[in-house]
């Protein structure tokens, strides 16, 4: 009986806040705006810049805008790929790569902490006794989530390790390279370390437990880990893999740490479209306005370490973001090294989804840097009243 009671229990409340993810916002689904559907109003001249950078900044291209709970462009420039001339569309399905941070790991963060599952002041120990080393027992969850854990950036997992599991001990037995809380390193370590948090917490694999607590509330059908074979087509390439994999990747996640845990991982791994995220978007920034779900706590500034532009997962603006130079001062978003970045500007009700394949054919180019920067400000501009 004691066990049949707490499976009911469990099951209450995940239809609890299943229900309030989804009931408490009522997401619509993205208005059907396509590429034929020509031209694009005033915001024509977002789409005609980011034409000038196919086969420059990357191959191809999805942008969609949100701007007071309406979408209002959603537009596909480019192709799939330097060797795939096959035009892309707006169900384009790219390689997130950091977005997964976000979208994905921060977002359950929120709905644990809502649930009080989840204390982000509380050690990482309490959640993980694995992840130990000297200084450990001071490091919190809400350290991870602002990046000053004092972990390091990253590990050659994909070289030093052989299994999901083999790879995961690697993590947490990793040593500080800082005190907690006093340096900021941008470190996909604590995502992963984070995402093991979760997963213990939850009892659940990370990416069942994001389609059923968020993409299936929120009808992101073409959102997740691992894609499965049927979406290859839709799915554009990232790079030929010459160190690692040795072939192009396809349906495959770039980033290699994620890709030695199974393609399932907090720091990266998630592919998705920009109508899918247009509909996420448009959930978070009524649940930023409502603050039913601790959002407004998650994105904003934590100052940990003092001048750190990082909020709790997300990001702030600061010197050269990209962000551009006129988002309003409580913006958040953040980016992907594919060449993805999502913003949010919540005092205008507005949201910029970029996503590219940049490092196609190659990492090298990182032109991506200034078109971000270039997108978010003719978007300001354009919805800026003249005076």
């Amino acid at each position: 009986m004691k066990n049949g009671g707490q499976r009911r229990h469990r099951a209450a409340e995940v239809l609890t806040i299943i229900g309030l993810a989804t009931a408490c916002a009522h997401p619509r689904p993205v208005p059907p705006i396509t590429v034929q559907q020509r031209p694009y109003g005033r915001f024509q001249p977002v789409v005609d810049y980011l034409q000038t950078q196919v086969d420059s900044a990357f191959p191809g291209a999805t942008v969609a805008v949100g701007y007071r709970d309406s979408v209002v462009l959603l537009a596909a420039v480019g192709h799939y790929a330097a060797t795939d001339k096959r035009p892309v569309t707006t169900e384009t399905i790219y390689d997130l790569a950091s977005l997964t941070k976000v979208i994905a790991l921060t977002t359950e963060c929120i709905l644990l902490v809502n649930r009080g599952k989840l204390d982000l002041d509380a050690p990482v120990q309490r959640y993980l006794p694995e992840f130990r080393g000297p200084m450990k027992d001071q490091v919190t969850i809400r350290y991870l989530l602002t990046h000053s854990a004092g972990l390091v950036a990253d590990l050659p997992l994909w070289d030093s390790t052989r299994t999901r599991e083999g790879a995961l001990a690697m993590v947490d037995t990793s040593p500080l390279v800082s005190p907690p809380g006093t340096r900021f390193v941008y470190s996909d370590l604590s995502a992963i370390v984070l995402m093991q948090v979760v997963e213990r917490i939850t009892g659940r694999p990370f990416d069942q437990l994001l389609a059923d607590d968020v993409f299936t509330p929120l009808a992101m059908t073409a959102t997740g880990f691992a894609p499965p074979k049927t979406w290859r087509d839709r799915i554009a390439p990232t790079e030929m893999d010459t160190f690692f994999r040795h072939r192009l990747l396809i349906g495959e996640v770039h980033d290699e740490s994620a890709a030695r845990l199974g393609g399932v991982s907090g720091n990266a791994g998630l592919f998705s479209t920009a109508p899918d995220l247009a509909t996420f978007a448009r959930w978070l920034l009524r649940m930023r306005r409502t603050d039913s779900l601790h959002v407004r706590e998650f994105t904003q500034r934590q100052n940990i370490p003092p001048g750190s532009s990082r909020a709790l997962g997300w990001d702030t603006p600061s010197e050269n973001s990209s962000a551009g130079t006129k988002m309003g001062p409580n913006a958040f978003g953040h980016t992907g090294y594919t060449g993805t970045s999502i913003w949010f500007d919540p005092d205008r009700d507005l949201f910029i989804i970029l996503l590219t394949n940049r490092v196609n054919p190659t990492r090298a180019n990182t032109k991506i840097f200034q078109v971000r920067r270039r997108v978010a400000d003719l978007v300001n501009d354009i919805l800026t009243p003249q005076p």
